[in-house]
């Protein structure tokens, strides 16, 4: 893995203008997002119920973004759920997603959350690497169907 170089920094993404400049890293994890403004209004109706947002930037480029929420259930109890995670496809390997992953782990302990939690496809072997080498482990399979409506 490559070093960082550059002015990097970790910080929330709270306005709507900054969501939408968010759009073509998001979109990169999330390509069913058809624009900009359907992803500022995914957001929108998602903070109304704790979603949150926040980017890595390098030297004032967005390089990773991440998408998290405090989630309390009988499985889990009260833990820290990370909704998306991405790193730009050009700057994979280059130690921003693990900064960005220890950010995530900094802000769910001072949530006093005991767990990190989050989902990823079966086919993410890429991911799963990453996610392994961060310290979590694959602990349950998630189901789910389609229903017709």
């Amino acid at each position: 893995m490559s070093a960082i170089v550059g002015q990097v920094q970790i910080r929330r993404i709270d306005t709507g203008a900054e969501v939408a400049a968010c759009f073509p890293l998001m979109h990169q994890l999330r390509p069913h997002l058809a624009d900009a403004d359907e992803f500022v209004a995914r957001w929108r109706r998602q903070a109304d119920v704790g979603y949150r947002l926040a980017g890595l930037w390098d030297d004032g480029r967005l390089m990773a973004l991440a998408g998290y929420r405090l989630q309390d259930n009988l499985v889990h109890g009260l833990h820290f759920y990370v909704d998306d995670l991405v790193t730009d496809a050009q700057a994979r390997s280059g130690g921003y997603g693990h900064a960005l992953m220890d950010w995530l782990k900094a802000e769910a302990r001072e949530l006093s959350c005991h767990k990190l939690v989050l989902d990823t496809p079966l086919t993410n072997v890429l991911g799963h690497r990453f996610y392994y080498r961060n310290g979590l482990l694959a602990a349950a399979l998630r189901f789910n169907v389609v229903l017709d409506q």
